[in-house]
């Protein structure tokens, strides 16, 4: 039994999030050779806090005390 698990930003539809399962499902049936009910797929939503990339967080910035927001 394939399991795909995604991590993705959080933020986006249910209508996108069924979307990639059944392209995730079709792809899987495609290459592997197994039955669409044998596939499972696991979306995790992270918050842009949690999600860093060349040592950024996605989320914006917090001002520092004192200092005005933009």
């Amino acid at each position: 039994m394939p399991i795909i698990s995604v991590n993705m930003l959080a933020g986006r539809s249910n209508e996108t999030k069924r979307e990639l399962i059944r392209v995730l499902t079709e792809g899987a049936v495609a290459t592997l050779g197994v039955s669409p009910e044998a596939v499972r797929v696991l979306l995790f939503d992270v918050p842009p806090e949690h999600w860093g990339a060349g040592g950024v967080p996605k989320d914006p910035p917090v001002p520092a005390p004192g200092e005005k927001s933009s």
